[in-house]
């Protein structure tokens, strides 16, 4: 009875790790990441490389160290920061909430588009249907199944026909690798834009706080976790690199994206100029995948953020909650005039304006308060590169706030 409770625990703990792992991983796939990295891959062309791999390392250090002290601490971020500095929480919330908001927004945008290019459906009327979808699966009875459920399903689907296209454009490989490490230009607008579209705002927290939700807490769970934290980044920096290879190759056989923002849909051009209508249907399911579970985990982890204005919430309050911040994003989407690309782009900049904030709260945790993780002795490692890293996403964010506040001239 006893192996049998053991292994039941044990599937019970994997399946939570899983999906975390996916929840994480196609929150930092979503269609602002999409967007962008066709923009600026079109813009810069391969010296985007090095953008990418800014992001990749950046997304290892803040996940690594978010999951870990989420883990340790079982408490939410909002409740990490009350109790380190009492109503930092609550600033910590308020712009999670409005930054998974905007982005939830840019998400119901990059769905309709995914549409549009997969069936021809005008891009409002299949963001209101993708909207309307998730509001479904919100309202199920098994909500929670079934968001881990799609999450695993579509994430796969993601993955393999990027991975398609990208043989298809034929990438100069040399070129991107040598750009990688050795870039003609640095852009920090452009990567302040990409860190924020796939770990600022509400993307650093999507994994940990699903896993606080199983469960999966403590320092018995601790090593189990960082596997988990470390192949999510795996899994989102290679889909980062694959999808940045896909449009490169298009770029570099001297196709011209239109980048306008006047309605431009860059990724779709250059999906349909590697492989004809094929790879146009194909990206159009790409990013209606992206964006559907990309509008999933924004709502749902913006919501978990609620709790720490009314800590006794039930989850049957929280889903109906996340239909409300689902249709609040529908409504706000529905009355704009900002096109789809450009709003994708700002939703990106604004919350690597806010990843500093919460990366610099974790970080003191980690280095001070011992107390709040069980006495655990926190790797001085992690904290230094966790220290590196907060004080360049502060940097960044100071002098990328004017460039990223200028996408929105293209409304």
């Amino acid at each position: 009875m006893q192996a049998k409770s053991t292994g039941e625990f044990a599937r019970s703990r994997q399946s939570s790790l899983l999906a975390a792992v996916f929840l994480m991983a196609t929150s930092a796939i979503g269609p602002g990441f999409i967007t962008q990295t066709a923009t600026f891959t079109a813009t810069i062309g391969a010296a985007f490389a090095f953008g990418i791999l800014a992001s990749i390392l950046i997304d290892f250090v803040v996940q690594l160290n978010v999951w870990r002290i989420v883990t340790l601490t079982r408490m939410r971020a909002s409740d990490i920061a009350n109790a380190t500095v009492p109503g930092s929480g609550y600033l910590l919330a308020v712009l999670v909430i409005f930054g998974g908001l905007i982005f939830n927004v840019g998400n119901i945008a990059g769905a309709g588009l995914g549409l549009n290019a997969l069936m021809g459906i005008d891009a409002k009327w299949g963001g209101g249907l993708s909207a309307l979808v998730a509001i479904g699966i919100f309202l199920s009875h098994r909500a929670g199944v079934a968001v881990d459920r799609i999450m695993i399903v579509l994430g796969v689907t993601m993955i393999a026909l990027t991975l398609f296209v990208a043989f298809a454009s034929n990438p100069p490989l040399g070129q991107a690798l040598y750009q990688t490490v050795l870039p003609d230009q640095i852009n920090f607008a452009s990567i302040t834009t990409i860190v924020g579209g796939t770990v600022g705002g509400y993307i650093t927290y999507a994994g940990a706080h699903r896993l606080l939700d199983r469960g999966t807490t403590g320092v018995e769970n601790l090593q189990a976790v960082t596997r988990a934290a470390l192949t999510g980044i795996l899994v989102t920096g290679a889909m980062r690199y694959i999808l940045f290879l896909a449009i490169l190759g298009v770029v570099a056989s001297g196709v011209v994206i239109d980048t306008s923002g006047q309605g431009a849909n860059p990724a779709a051009q250059a999906f349909q100029a590697a492989a004809g209508q094929f790879g146009l249907r194909a990206f159009g399911l790409i990013l209606w995948a992206a964006g559907i579970t990309s509008v999933i985990g924004a709502a749902y982890t913006s919501i978990s953020f609620v709790t720490v204005f009314q800590p006794s919430i039930t989850e049957r309050t929280r889903n109906r909650a996340t239909v409300v911040f689902i249709s609040l994003s529908l409504a706000i989407f529905l009355l704009l005039g900002t096109p789809p690309a450009a709003l994708l782009l700002f939703a990106g900049g604004f919350n690597g304006l806010i990843l500093p904030i919460g990366l610099s709260i974790f970080i003191y945790v980690g280095w001070c308060r011992s107390d709040l993780m069980d006495g655990y002795h926190y790797p001085r490692w992690l904290l230094v590169l966790g220290g590196l890293t907060c004080a360049l996403t502060w940097y960044m964010a100071v002098i990328s706030a004017g460039p990223i506040f200028a996408f929105l001239d293209v409304a």
